[in-house]
């Protein structure tokens, strides 16, 4: 038995593949991230994805000739070097997850960084059934599922009008008002209160939703929002 044809090995033709699969899958997913301007973009889930598929294709075929070096073959594990990429893409993703005051962003991006490493370690290792279906589901959970669920959530859940928004300690009132009447938002109760380094204002509006809560939330001068119960 010829033991070096034992070892498996990958030609060009096929990492070209793997990889160029890899790296448009990425992109896919990174463009919808763009289209959203999250903190990981394009380029980002492009070489995450490129990453994981390279690291995979070197765990199981990159060690070709040492492992036929010598009178015998030598047996490793191919997942050896694939496994870490698991953990190690939480370090990338937890960059991505930025704390406001008291509300947390980049949870979403995060876990599409950890998808898009799955979607790459598939396209490495030449499953191209999971890496085409991996990411036509996550851009179903990004975009239509969204859409979706969200006004389903808002008629369940019960009403509550209240809102508490948590000010940096040199922002006005003022800029807070003008941002509502800019959204079409009508106060019905303004109550503001200094806490240390922060200013807490608690408002009453006529017809508050999830989405209202995360622009209010991005504004500069807004260290968080959350709904008074």
């Amino acid at each position: 038995m010829n033991l070096v044809a034992a070892v498996p090995s990958l030609g060009w033709d096929q990492v070209f593949l793997r990889l160029t699969l890899a790296a448009a899958l990425g992109a896919t997913i990174g463009f919808e991230r763009e289209l959203r301007e999250r903190e990981a973009g394009l380029r980002t889930h492009l070489l995450v994805c490129l990453g994981s598929a390279l690291f995979t294709i070197i765990s199981a075929y990159g060690f070709h000739e040492f492992l036929t070096s010598g009178g015998a073959v030598v047996r490793t594990d191919p997942t050896r070097i694939a496994a870490q990429i698991v953990t190690g893409i939480g370090f990338l993703g937890a960059g991505a997850i930025i704390r406001q005051g008291i509300s947390v962003r980049g949870l979403t991006t995060a876990a599409t960084l950890w998808v898009a490493a799955a979607i790459g370690m598939a396209s490495g290792a030449g499953y191209y059934p999971g890496a085409v279906i991996g990411t036509v589901l996550t851009l179903i959970a990004l975009g239509p599922l969204r859409l979706a669920v969200y006004p389903m959530l808002e008629r369940l859940r019960p009403e509550e009008r209240s809102v508490v928004v948590h000010l940096r300690q040199d922002a006005r009132a003022g800029q807070l008002l003008d941002a509502l009447d800019e959204k079409h938002a009508r106060v019905e109760h303004f109550q503001l209160e200094d806490d240390h380094d922060r200013r807490v204002v608690t408002l009453t509006l006529d017809t508050p939703s999830e989405k209202l809560l995360r622009d209010l939330a991005d504004l500069e001068f807004v260290q968080g929002v959350e709904w008074n119960r």
